[in-house]
């Protein structure tokens, strides 16, 4: 960020925050989006009117990641690059003691941090740094996190815990999937999994991970269904085995070597199970098919299956009703016979469009429905199925 861009941010940050009366403006203001910017502007400058405005709106957006998303400082980059707080949380219970807290953009992983830790966090970023100070007194932790505005390349205090979320943008913003193009650099994080005692490095859980940290557990993390986070964990804190699938909020977890376990591969059950994508990406399906009792439809599909009801964090079930070939007049034969009103279409390896398939059924009766595409032993399948309402459901 240029000097002057950082500083212009810095001080609209401090003017936002010093002035109340636009906070309650915004809020008593009645009116279509326009009517309400109108109002706003007859009292405040252009920039601080636009300034509250993205600031309400990314509160907003931010209310499913934090449970006090309404008191907190976001930018846009920074909210969208930000741990949500649960999986902050769960990953700041392996920490204790003094923790560096590098490229800590708003400050999430150090507000969770700072619960039980002593945190200093070091960002480029003046205004970055401003974000995290405000977030970390809107969670009551600003004495125990240090707030620090520097180069982390450029230091040297190897003392105690690193965390660490190096920026996975590329030119325009993009963001890579490539450790390759992670500021700091793959060799500065190599470097540091060396230099501290132990820590965690965030990345992508669809980045290209494999082989890049030696030694390393890789614990991929998933939150109501969607995985989140790769987290790097070396040095002491680091388990002794190399994958890790942890679910939340369930807070259940799967660990082991993808290498060490054989799943059986058999026909359909009575029912098909879906896991979830932190099992998938962490290579753990088979270990979790022998300590579950599962099996699998065909080798090259993630999909499971089992003869009785295994309710399981780590899937999402479905009652098999049919198991048609992939052919459109008898999925069509099918649904007419179940008389379903809605479907719910899923595929992992067989690419299909949904709403092309979907304008074709004959959706006319009441039921919800669920179209599986598969490989069951080697051959393209269709499975006609039924969500499982779980217990807690």
């Amino acid at each position: 960020m240029h000097p002057d861009s950082s500083s212009n941010e810095v001080r609209l940050l401090n003017q936002l925050r010093d002035n109340a009366g636009i906070f309650a403006a915004l809020q008593s203001a009645a009116g279509n989006e326009f009517q309400i910017q109108a109002r706003l502007r007859a009292e405040f400058s252009e920039e601080l009117v636009r300034a509250v405005l993205t600031l309400r709106e990314l509160r907003k957006k931010a209310q499913s990641k934090f449970s006090r998303a309404d008191e907190m400082w976001f930018d846009r980059i920074g909210l969208e690059q930000s741990t949500a707080e649960t999986v902050a949380v769960h990953k700041s219970q392996r920490f204790q003691g003094r923790v560096w807290d590098y490229c800590s953009g708003i400050g999430s992983d150090a507000i969770a941090l700072g619960h039980h830790c002593e945190v200093t966090t070091i960002d480029v970023n003046p205004a970055a740094s401003l974000r995290t100070r405000w977030n970390a007194e809107t969670y009551g932790v600003a004495d125990s996190v240090n707030v620090i505005t520097a180069d982390v390349q450029q230091l040297d205090d190897t003392s105690g815990l690193l965390h660490i979320d190096p920026d996975r943008r590329v030119a325009g913003n993009r963001r890579s999937i490539s450790v390759e193009d992670c500021i700091p650099s793959l060799d500065f994080l190599v470097e540091a999994t060396r230099r501290f005692q132990g820590g965690a490095i965030k990345l992508s859980p669809a980045s290209n991970f494999g082989g890049k940290f030696p030694g390393s557990e890789i614990e991929l993390v998933s939150l109501a269904g969607e995985c989140k986070e790769a987290t790097v964990w070396f040095g002491e804190l680091s388990g002794d085995a190399p994958f890790r699938a942890t679910v939340l909020p369930a807070g259940q977890t799967i660990v082991g070597n993808p290498m060490d376990s054989f799943a059986e591969v058999a026909k359909p059950g009575k029912y098909l199970y879906d896991p979830d994508p932190a099992v998938v990406r962490s290579g753990l399906v088979d270990l979790l098919c022998e300590e579950i009792g599962f099996w699998r439809l065909d080798s090259s599909e993630e999909y499971l299956s089992s003869d009785t009801l295994i309710e399981s964090p780590f899937v999402r079930g479905f009652e098999i009703i049919d198991e048609l070939p992939n052919n459109e007049k008898e999925i069509r034969r099918c649904f007419r016979k179940h008389s379903f009103g809605q479907v719910e279409i899923k595929c992992r390896h067989i690419p299909v469009q949904a709403e092309a398939i979907r304008r074709k059924l004959p959706l006319e009766g009441d039921g919800a429905g669920v179209l599986i595409f598969c490989r069951i032993h080697g051959k393209a399948r269709a499975v006609i199925a039924r969500r499982v309402k779980h217990a807690e459901g």
